[in-house]
């Protein structure tokens, strides 16, 4: 099935700065599918000038779109979510064209990124502040909340629409204008969810938009975060990009949101119910084919239900069907790169070297062209492993055996990160000691699908700070400021 679009004119190729779409006027960058390698566009590779242009045209903008209304800011947020919906099957199609995932998955991020526009076109509304007590007569004080200012946002490119909607809309609903880089494997979606932004009424400078490859990023980036008149960036990428963004920024003091890397355990108590533990893992590990920022890295399994659970699993995994976005069976599509499929096949060889043990899977399929790999389920894993140390961020999942609550519990929160954690148990009181002691930013209980626009989505330690969607998610885009009127008597 080719993925082909309905409306040709979403797939744009130029940065959008100021209003206007403006096309490179020298370097470009390839946007290639990940299933074969073939040439999809190209877009511009931006440097410094087109960086600074864009934080020009925000900064111009920014005075009129913090004055505009909530209200009025919400209609147009609104008019975005319903293009958006109504464009959903070309979105997915350009989704999955990019970066790989199947067709249904593509389709279904669209709509996910849509929730994040209407839930913050709603709350757009309700920036509320307080009147607070004064504690002396003739004295009003409140605390109002504002906008920013300028917006960075730095996106991913496993989930190139929702990240998009997730930094964008809550911006915007708060009064800030943006700059943005999407990411550079993945920057055909942004560009047709800014053009559709544009079509909805966002006027002219609010929204920016620059593409950049890989090499060319840092020029990009380091003129935002020099920038005074930036005073925010978001970002969700790697931890050391983060402390270096976290770093930069500290000359001007800016404010920042940062989702990092994860290390997510999934934890399967003797109590568990197994069946549902195995639907569990299977939905929060195979997203995406494991590209995912809070799909478990580490499965601990208790020992009395070890092999009974790895049995479950693997069956399930060896039937999951790998394909291209193109062929509408396939559940597992191809990885984003040489990179991610290099590195996936280093960490099951240096587990197998190990002492772990292949149950499915554990190898490239290179029938399917040079991206794809077998979903793997490995057992008799352990913390010397490559894979329990670093995010695989690709169809593979290591178990490991484990005897008591105290063992796993430190066993879970023994890594830098913070960002997601799973357990699975049906003893009540247990359930809530260990919510409690799991050092993440966002815990499933018997669930492994998380995420919600109604829900503050970040991490704790080396996975960051700040949250997004939900009400929290509006607060970072926002100051309070304090106002004191006196001699009312």
């Amino acid at each position: 099935m080719p993925l082909t679009l309905t409306r040709p004119d979403l797939q744009r190729t130029a940065n959008f700065i100021g209003g206007e779409w403006c096309a490179a006027a020298g370097r470009t960058l390839d946007v290639t599918d990940p299933a074969t390698g073939a040439l999809i566009a190209q877009v511009p590779d931006s440097g410094a000038d087109a960086a600074r242009a864009a934080a020009d045209a925000a900064h111009a903008a920014f005075p009129a779109w913090r004055r505009t209304p909530a209200k009025q800011r919400a209609q147009i947020l609104k008019r975005w979510n319903d293009l958006v919906l109504a464009h959903q099957e070309d979105l997915g199609r350009l989704i999955s064209r990019e970066q790989g995932k199947p067709l249904a998955e593509g389709i279904g991020e669209v709509a996910y990124a849509a929730s994040y526009i209407e839930w913050f076109a709603e709350e757009a509304t309700r920036a509320n502040g307080d009147v607070i007590p004064a504690p002396v007569p003739g004295r009003r004080m409140f605390a109002i909340k504002e906008p920013v200012g300028v917006v960075a946002a730095i996106t991913p490119w496993n989930f190139p629409a929702a990240m998009i909607a997730r930094k964008i809309a809550p911006a915007l609903a708060a009064g800030c204008t943006v700059v943005c880089k999407p990411a550079e494997d993945t920057p055909l979606t942004s560009l047709a969810l800014v053009a559709l932004a544009a079509q909805a009424g966002v006027p002219a400078g609010v929204l920016n938009i620059v593409t950049a490859s890989r090499e060319r990023t840092p020029e990009v980036v380091d003129v935002w975060l020099d920038d005074a008149r930036v005073r925010k960036i978001t970002f969700t990428g790697s931890t050391p990009v983060g402390k270096h963004l976290a770093r930069r920024s500290a000359d001007t003091l800016k404010k920042l949101s940062l989702e990092l890397g994860g290390n997510a355990p999934f934890i399967v108590f003797e109590d568990a119910d197994l069946h549902a533990a195995v639907d569990g893992l299977m939905a929060a590990k195979f997203r995406n084919g494991g590209q995912t920022c809070v799909c478990p890295n580490r499965v601990f399994v208790h020992e009395a239900v070890h092999d009974e659970f790895a049995g479950l699993l693997a069956a399930r995994v060896g039937s999951l069907r790998v394909g291209p976005a193109s062929d509408p069976a396939s559940q597992i599509g191809p990885m984003i790169n040489a990179r991610a499929i290099e590195k996936i096949e280093r960490h099951v060889q240096d587990a197998v070297s190990r002492g772990a043990r292949v149950l499915a899977g554990g190898a490239r399929l290179p029938a399917l062209g040079p991206n794809y790999f077998a979903p793997t389920v490995l057992v008799n894993a352990d913390a010397t492993m490559a894979c329990a140390c670093e995010e695989t961020f690709g169809p593979v999942v290591p178990l490991t055996r484990f005897a008591n609550e105290a063992e796993v519990v430190a066993q879970a929160n023994d890594t830098p990160f913070g960002l997601a954690a799973y357990f699975y148990s049906r003893d009540v009181r247990r359930i809530w000691r260990v919510a409690d002691a799991l050092e993440a930013g966002i815990v499933g209980i018997n669930e492994g699908a998380l995420a919600a626009e109604a829900a503050p989505f970040g991490g704790v330690k080396d996975s960051g700070y700040g949250r997004e969607g939900s009400v929290h998610g509006l607060d970072d885009y926002l100051h309070t400021k304090y106002v004191c009127q006196g001699q009312l008597d």
